[in-house]
């Protein structure tokens, strides 16, 4: 039987759902899971406005070329995690992301590769099957194709929170990474880099997270049956604690940042590590709830219609100003916190 998957992804919404069979299978097998993406890098063409954006603002460049690709993985490895999955991710640039693959596939010595058919229509759907079937000709070991199409809006929907969930716990993951470096290292934690933390687990959840749950998905389900409502009440209290958390939080990581020396920087880092452990433990449970009672309990009880409102609020959202400006930010964290912790690959 399978024990090493590689499992490649991009940033399409069918990745989802690749994410999660792969996860699903490398369950019932006991097998351990590499997940793969493959960055096309821009800066490759001479004179290109990448090329420029590296020599003129490195910081940004890394962040724009390098830090997609960390957030995927980093959010793939957050799946498997919460399901006891044993996982590793490698992220590597090229042109041709079928070779790239079997490469990775080889080194790492994968004994099947779990990648998506990408059916959807267009040119595009056309030029990502070719790469799996270049896979399925070239590989020289197994290839098992997750037959895909265009998510329907509740598939599309659940997607979307799920996604979100597994952002906001590779950020902690990474947050608690760094965290433990400087405890063993007997160093104080960077207060700029725990600043951006705290500034993301703040505006990330308040302004995008919480609202398409509490005014979409919540209100919805307590339209249908009043059997989650408790439940409900419950989560939505966790929502407004979870701001008084964040808040405590961003008061410890001040004290950090205002320690007049070395040995008072350990210590504020431990108490600190401490309090994001305890954070930590509170976003688990949360989390938990909402992917094993209300989830569930959404795709039992909403109608067709519910899930095309929500799905079409949860895509306007996705294009508005606002969030272009956080996923910018997300992008830019996901690059400086994953650059500062031990490689998983």
């Amino acid at each position: 039987m399978y024990r090493h998957l590689l499992v490649p992804i991009d940033d399409s919404d069918l990745s989802i759902d690749v994410i999660g069979n792969a996860i699903g299978l490398a369950r019932a097998v006991a097998a351990r899971i590499t997940f793969f993406h493959v960055a096309d890098d821009p800066a490759r063409h001479l004179g290109s406005d990448a090329e420029v954006l590296r020599l003129t603002a490195h910081d940004e460049y890394c962040a724009s070329c390098g830090g997609k690709g960390r957030e995927l993985l980093a959010k793939a490895e957050a799946a498997a995690r919460a399901w006891g999955v044993p996982c590793s991710s490698l992220l590597r640039s090229g042109e041709k992301p079928a070779t790239a693959i079997i490469e990775a596939a080889r080194s790492t010595g994968c004994d099947l590769i779990f990648m998506a058919s990408h059916g959807h229509r267009g040119r595009l759907g056309m030029a990502l099957a070719s790469e799996t079937l270049l896979v399925l000709m070239n590989a020289g070991l197994p290839v098992l194709v997750s037959a895909t199409g265009d998510p329907k809006p509740r598939a599309h929907a659940i997607g979307i929170i799920r996604d979100e969930h597994r952002s906001l716990a590779a950020v902690m993951h990474g947050w608690m990474q760094m965290l433990a470096t400087a405890r063993r290292a007997g160093k104080g934690a960077d207060a700029a880099r725990m600043r951006a933390i705290v500034r993301h687990l703040r505006d990330f959840p308040s302004t995008r997270h919480h609202p398409k749950e509490d005014d979409f998905l919540f209100a919805r389900l307590r339209a249908r049956t009043d059997a989650f409502d408790a439940e409900l009440d419950e989560l939505q209290r966790q929502h407004q604690r979870d701001d008084e958390l964040i808040a405590e939080l961003a008061a410890s990581v001040e004290r950090l940042a205002e320690c007049a020396d070395a040995a008072a920087a350990v210590e504020a880092t431990c108490l600190l590590d401490e309090a994001v452990q305890d954070y930590a433990r509170f976003l688990w449970d949360h989390l938990g709830r909402e992917e094993g009672v209300i989830l569930p309990a959404a795709q039992q009880h909403l109608s067709d219609s519910d899930w095309n409102e929500i799905d079409r609020a949860f895509r306007a959202d996705r294009h508005s100003a606002e969030a272009g400006d956080i996923d910018k930010a997300r992008r830019q964290l996901f690059a400086s916190v994953l650059d500062s912790t031990p490689s998983s690959s």
